[in-house]
């Protein structure tokens, strides 16, 4: 798969959309990996455990897979590769080999580890461009807000100066640093988050032995296949020559004799 570098305005506009999204969906990934872990270990002892570990592996498998597209997509770049172990057999034998995959508990560890980033992410994303545009736009509405004796803006809290031209300045000013600092701090984030991802969802020292491992098949096939298109090829080419040139050579000795 090929990887394009998105524009600026647009990367910026899903890495956003991204880390808002990573709350909702990183308590989900939580819950279900902690309650799937919990349950299925506790009813391990009666055998019911066994699917339940299972059918949470394969959902924090399936949720790896998402959270390795979205992160690749967002920079245009890959991250390192990852490798399962193939499965074989049917049945209850099938499903007890599936537990003893490796990368399936990396991306569970993954679905609990990556909260608190995704806490961080959402919390940071909406303080530096919701509070950035609203404290630009302070003097279209803080002049509607209460200014009782009980009122302390943030600049009276932090100087004792009480005027609200002083307060409509500074929180402008704020403002208009929070939006000028909120692209490095969202890609900061999720950096974060791709770090993550590229210490629990990849393995390429695995990755890398399924490939040498596989590599003596591919090159046998290959060449069983070299092989065939040759045979194929001479069949061919002594099928479709000319028999009249042995007719020739007969009438010749027929001739002589």
């Amino acid at each position: 798969m090929s990887y394009s570098t998105p524009p600026a305005a647009g990367r910026f506009r899903r890495e956003l959309s991204y880390l808002l999204r990573g709350l909702p969906v990183g308590i989900v990934a939580f819950t279900v990996a902690v309650t799937g872990f919990a349950l299925g270990l506790g009813t391990l002892v009666i055998g019911g455990g066994i699917p339940v570990l299972a059918g949470t592996l394969r959902a924090a498998r399936g949720m790896a897979r998402v959270e390795r597209r979205e992160l690749e997509a967002l920079p245009g770049r890959p991250l390192p590769p990852h490798h399962y172990r193939t499965t074989g057999g049917t049945g209850l034998g099938r499903v007890v080999r599936s537990l003893a995959e490796p990368q399936s508990w990396r991306d569970l560890a993954h679905m609990v580890l990556a909260l608190p980033l995704r806490v961080a992410g959402f919390c940071l994303a909406v303080v530096w461009t919701v509070g950035g545009v609203g404290g630009v736009l302070f003097v279209a509405w803080g002049w509607a807000l209460p200014r009782g004796e009980d009122h302390q803006g943030l600049l009276e809290l932090m100087t004792g100066n009480d005027s609200y031209a002083g307060e409509a300045v500074f929180m402008t000013a704020v403002g208009a640093l929070l939006l000028a600092t909120s692209v490095p701090v969202v890609r900061g984030m999720v950096a974060l988050n791709r770090s993550l991802a590229g210490v629990l969802l990849t393995n390429r020292t695995a990755a890398h032995r399924a490939a040498v491992a596989t590599a003596p098949t591919r090159t046998a096939t290959a060449a069983a296949g070299t092989a065939g298109t040759t045979a194929t090829a001479a069949t061919t080419a002594t099928a479709g020559a000319d028999p009249s040139a042995g007719t020739t050579a007969t009438a010749g000795t027929t001739a002589t004799v």
